[in-house]
């Protein structure tokens, strides 16, 4: 089966909006809430301050009986002058119940971390103290974090425009990114709305997943390019669109083994690779997929459409004077 993506790409352009659109607005929604004031749910790695998760234990008789009451848990953190605390109930990674709090506030001595889980014991039940966890990160890690994410990836597009407008020409540069772009905002906006309804966080490996989907796709639409362009230099005559579409045709097996090959591998290490890398791993399926997608449906639309364009009045001029010829010729 043969796909002409030409025919359609107003569609795909119009659900990669959609899904951007639904990204740009959950940023700009995370951003005016108060618990989070950031596009992005951060964690301890950009803001600073400090994170603290306790578990009720239930060895203990009658500990665990009453579910948690996130209000009451509000009342404490605010009768300790914590009352901006981001606050959350939270899973027993063993047993999967409910018995859990995680509270991200700002920066606490040892003195406040023990009064504040003290006046939580006496209200929701006592602690285990093997499974509490407690992080503390400066501020000033987290800007320089930031700042060397950001920095990173800035570098990262303008070396693959110089590379790209070297080794093909100018529109081929500017499409490719575009299609990073495209891959770039929509895992960040799927991750805003994940941090609004699930609570969940980015860190510092989620700027080094960003990066490691820069490389993914840009390598993704290389090879289609290449096709493009060899196919052009045996047959400029033909039309841009069929040649795109012999090009993704051509390589599209590849680009689909080459893609559920990694994601399988990341799906392994989403369900089985730990709390840590799961966020991470999250992040590579989801700008992954979108590598994949970005390069078949948007940037060789893109580039199709363009060359359409700017093609289209040499076309004519050429027939035109070819028209005029013939008949001074007759």
């Amino acid at each position: 089966m043969k796909l002409s993506i030409n025919k359609s790409r107003s569609l795909w352009w119009s659900i990669s909006i959609g899904i951007i659109l639904a990204g740009i607005i959950s940023m700009v929604i995370s951003w005016q809430n108060p618990s989070i004031k950031a596009p992005l749910r951060p964690s301890l790695d950009f803001v600073g301050g400090s994170r603290l998760q306790f578990e009720r234990d239930c060895t203990k008789p009658g500990n665990c009986d009453k579910p948690i009451d996130i209000n009451v848990v509000r009342e404490v953190a605010k009768a300790e002058g914590l009352g901006d605390s981001s606050i959350q109930i939270v899973a027993d990674k063993d047993t999967k119940a409910e018995n859990g709090i995680l509270i991200r506030t700002k920066n606490l001595d040892r003195d406040q971390r023990t009064k504040l889980q003290n006046a939580l014991s006496e209200k929701i039940g006592t602690f285990d103290e093997q499974k509490n966890q407690i992080d503390t990160v400066g501020p000033t890690l987290g800007r320089e974090l930031f700042t060397s994410g950001v920095i990173a990836l800035i570098v990262s597009f303008a070396g693959i425009v110089i590379y790209l407008a070297f080794r093909f020409q100018l529109d081929y540069a500017v499409f490719a990114i575009v299609a990073l772009f495209h891959d770039i905002l929509i895992t960040v906006g799927v991750f805003s709305l994940l941090g609004l309804v699930l609570g969940i966080e980015v860190d510092s490996l989620f700027i080094v997943a960003l990066l490691t989907i820069t490389g993914f796709s840009v390598n993704d639409t290389v090879v289609i390019y290449d096709r493009i362009r060899e196919t052009l230099q045996t047959n400029p005559n033909r039309p841009i669109a069929d040649i795109v579409d012999d090009a993704v045709n051509q390589t599209l097996g590849r680009s689909i083994n080459t893609t559920l090959t990694v994601l399988l591998t990341l799906f392994a290490i989403f369900l089985f690779g730990g709390e840590t890398l799961k966020n991470f791993a999250l992040a590579l399926i989801i700008g992954f997929t979108m590598g994949a997608y970005s390069s078949i449906f948007i940037a060789s639309t893109l580039l199709a459409w363009w060359r359409e364009r700017t093609d289209r009045p040499i076309a004519v001029a050429s027939t035109d004077i070819d028209t005029s010829t013939t008949s001074q010729d007759s």
